[in-house]
């Protein structure tokens, strides 16, 4: 199929499956949003070219979306029009958001880099850190035992105590240091959107820019083997990522810009099949966390194709949508389950270089192609 995506239908749980049939049905909505935003990040050239962004989750691994960012706030060539996050994604677009209130990228850029350095730093001061439980996994665990299955094992049990079970803390803690939501919540420069998997329905909540507080965001981080249920409004959330890793839709419908950038932390194309036991944990929470955005993408790319076969009626105000992407490259061992809760300096920082350089290889090659069609073929990927 041609390259591009298309506008889908929204409809809580079940958008993707409704667009797919609104769409053979010859229905669609507007091919531009109700409203405007009501100011876009807009860069200094003259002609920037405005796109949206999808942040995926992945705990530690957000380092590398942090990474991503750095780089693109150095492009004057690109303006951002909305964000949305899930998990440490969600983190990582409010502090794009809040960094850039005052139109100043560089500004942007130093609070993504404090942020995660007051994270690294934290995780440091406490007596039961991840970092200390991936050193004995490394040195002890692994000669005694072999099994990588001991350590997910430990991380799932142990590494709570890193971290108060009710408040979230070091996490909820930091994030409170870095940003005013009040603020953020009327100044905002771009649309936000920010999910988290409603405990008790099993449905997916989209927190747009007038509702994200510091318990929303908790709430989009919220793994239950480590934390509480974070509560919001009376009702109690999980980590977003279960019902949408990153969620797209909102920046189809609620932002004019027809481009949308996923920022991923899982590879994409085809993997090895997994023979170890990391090697199969690693992927089990990758199909765990990316189930509900796969959908998705399906549905994207139904909805063009029957575009493009002219199966649908022009009246139908169905859009064109391109789908960019700024991956990992695959088998990278630094996306393993294991390094989920690394929060070391070093490996930090070594995964934002990953990003930026990713990110900057995306600028090389797919930059030519935004406002004009897709970077990524949507149907080989995740058909």
């Amino acid at each position: 199929m041609a390259a591009g995506g298309a506008c889908l239908a929204a409809g809580g749980d079940r958008r993707w499956a409704r667009a797919t049939r609104e769409a053979a049905k010859g229905r669609g909505v507007p091919a531009t949003p109700e409203t405007n935003p009501p100011g876009s990040v807009e860069a200094s050239a003259a002609t920037p070219k405005t796109v949206t962004l999808a942040l995926q989750g992945g705990a530690a691994h957000g380092a590398f979306v942090w990474g991503v960012l750095d780089r693109l706030l150095e492009e004057e060539r690109l303006a951002i029009e909305g964000v949305s996050g899930t998990s440490a994604g969600a983190i990582n677009a409010v502090l794009l958001a809040y960094g850039l209130i005052d139109g100043d990228r560089g500004a942007a850029r130093a609070l993504l880099a404090r942020f995660w350095k007051r994270i690294s730093e934290a995780c440091e001061d406490r007596r039961w850190t991840a970092n200390m439980l991936l050193r004995l996994a490394r040195s002890r665990i692994r000669q005694i035992a072999r099994k990588e299955a001991l350590f997910d094992l430990m991380s799932r049990i142990l590494l709570p105590y890193d971290f108060d079970p009710v408040t979230m803390d070091p996490l909820r803690a930091t994030i409170a240091e870095s940003v005013d939501f009040e603020r953020l919540r009327t100044s905002s420069p771009m649309r936000l959107f920010i999910n988290a998997t409603n405990v008790a329905t099993n449905a997916n909540r989209i927190f747009a820019t007038a509702d994200i507080s510091l318990d929303a965001v908790c709430a989009s981080c919220c793994l239950p083997y480590l934390f509480d249920a974070v509560e919001v409004e009376g009702e109690r959330y999980w980590d977003g990522g279960y019902m949408g890793n990153p969620t797209i839709y909102p920046l189809i419908y609620d932002c004019a810009s027809a481009d949308v950038v996923m920022v991923l932390t899982t590879p994409l194309g085809p993997r090895e099949h997994p023979q170890t036991s990391a090697d199969i944990l690693t992927r089990v929470s990758q199909v765990s966390f990316t189930s509900a955005f796969m959908r998705e993408m399906r549905a994207i790319a139904f909805v063009t194709d029957l575009i493009e076969r002219e199966l649908v009626a022009p009246e139908a105000g169905l859009r064109k949508i391109h789908m960019h992407a700024v991956a990992p490259r695959t088998g990278d061992p630094g996306f393993n389950v294991a390094q989920r809760f690394n929060a070391d300096w070093g490996f930090l920082t070594n995964l934002r270089d990953k990003g930026r350089a990713a990110a900057d290889a995306w600028l090389g090659h797919a930059f030519a192609q935004v406002g004009t069609r897709s970077s990524v073929d949507v149907e080989t990927l995740f058909d």
